[in-house]
């Protein structure tokens, strides 16, 4: 296969309808910054991203006139150095990072006795739509026997199912999150 110019996808993507030869010039500069789940109560979803996957809260910004929060969450290594204390610096550091998740919460869906159902996750089948966000993580087998011990819910284990090594579980919203190893899953591409 030859090598692809800058901006250019490699074969055999080019070739494959709707795909652009080359990135247009004018998003350059462009990044996916975030995916947005909207949640029922911070406080376990909250636990759920920080505490068992390890992401950092990097910024809650709260609409109290609008009755919602917004929480940016993202993989950061050591939170202290690299998110700036300023909250105007702070924000701008946030919408600078590529694969954020964002989490909003309408205030009131956490209320005992409310008759708020929750939200669908996507993978109803009468609400097909989105599916899942993903993480790679160094051992997907040392993961979910973390996550087993800390009664995180499996939709799917390593060892079942057609697609071996990869695991799902749920968010406490029933959000489905893709647990896989890059170099294992990499033997699906052909």
């Amino acid at each position: 296969m030859a090598a692809a110019s800058a901006g250019t996808i490699a074969d055999p993507y080019a070739s494959l309808p709707g795909v652009a030869a080359r990135r247009p010039e004018a998003t350059r500069g462009f990044i996916f910054q975030q995916t947005m789940l909207r949640i029922r109560d911070p406080g376990p979803s909250l636990a759920f991203y920080t505490e068992t996957l390890g992401m950092t809260l990097a910024l809650k910004l709260d609409f109290p006139d609008m009755a919602f929060s917004l929480y940016f969450l993202a993989f950061v290594d050591d939170p202290a150095a690299q998110i700036p204390s300023d909250p105007k610096q702070r924000a701008a550091w946030v919408f600078r990072q590529p694969a954020v998740l964002e989490l909003t919460h309408n205030h009131g869906t956490e209320a005992a006795g409310s008759d708020f159902a929750g939200y669908k996750s996507g993978n109803e089948p009468e609400a097909r739509g989105f599916g899942h966000i993903g993480l790679s993580v160094p051992d997907v087998a040392a993961a979910c026997e973390r996550f087993e011990k800390m009664g995180v819910a499996f939709v799917k284990r390593p060892d079942e199912g057609a697609m071996k090594g990869l695991a799902f579980v749920k968010d406490p919203d029933g959000y489905w999150v893709e647990i896989l190893n890059a170099d294992t899953t990499a033997q699906y591409a052909r």
